[in-house]
């Protein structure tokens, strides 16, 4: 995906391998580290979700990330903060049901930066889909330990919603290499990981083992 200074637009292919940061308590390596090992092992788009970074360090890593992804071409969001998108200039944002608004993040981010939503129904879909997200992360499809709170959604929901929409999307919640192949034929475009890369011993094999996978799963 080209990430020049014409308009952004998300690629399927860019969904294969969606990393979602999250570290471990306590966990002794530098998250621009277990990036980049993500990226090395096949990682396609980098979500930078770090619930329990104040702003300033928050601030810090995304600089630190932007940078890693443009060396390897991949796009870059941040999730929920808006400002620190823009600070960054990331390559956009993600945003949930009760986060920023849609049309607000879009005034603020302008056209050319990358919009994804997070959906659980078919209407959240179609919503999002009219006011100009640029992708969709669907779930959570299994069960997460990194949110407690989310529901988990059925395979003819995800169905229902792949093929109610034109724009790409991710399936988001749980996914590891022992259930992505339960994913087959269900429309998404790839997957979105946390625990199952940046909470492995080793991020550049957990990387590549799903890349791997998501190919044969969701095609080159």
């Amino acid at each position: 995906m080209s990430l020049d200074n014409s308009l952004v637009k998300v690629k399927k292919e860019d969904m294969r391998l969606y990393a979602v940061t999250g570290r471990a308590p306590l966990d002794p390596v530098p998250l621009e580290k277990s990036v980049e090992l993500a990226l090395q092992g096949g990682a396609t788009f980098v979500q930078l979700r770090e619930k329990h970074a104040d702003a300033d360090e928050l601030l810090s890593l995304a600089l630190k990330i932007k940078a890693i992804c443009k060396k390897y071409g991949v796009p870059f969001v941040v999730n929920d903060n808006v400002e620190v998108a823009l600070q960054s200039d990331a390559d956009g944002v993600h945003i949930g049901q009760s986060d920023e608004s849609l049309s607000e993040a879009r005034k603020m981010l302008g056209d050319s930066k990358i919009i994804g939503v997070s959906v659980q129904t078919v209407q959240q879909a179609i919503s999002a889909e009219r006011g100009g997200a640029d992708y969709l992360g669907i779930g959570s499809v299994f069960s997460t330990s990194t949110k407690l709170d989310a529901i988990k959604i059925s395979g003819d929901t995800l169905r229902e919603i792949t093929s109610s929409v034109s724009i790409p999307t991710v399936a988001i919640g749980g996914i590891s290499k022992e259930n992505i192949s339960y994913l087959k034929g269900t429309g998404v475009d790839g997957v979105a990981v946390v625990s199952a890369v940046f909470r492995q011993r080793d991020v550049f094999k957990a990387a590549q083992e799903l890349k791997k996978l998501s190919l044969e799963v969701f095609g080159e």
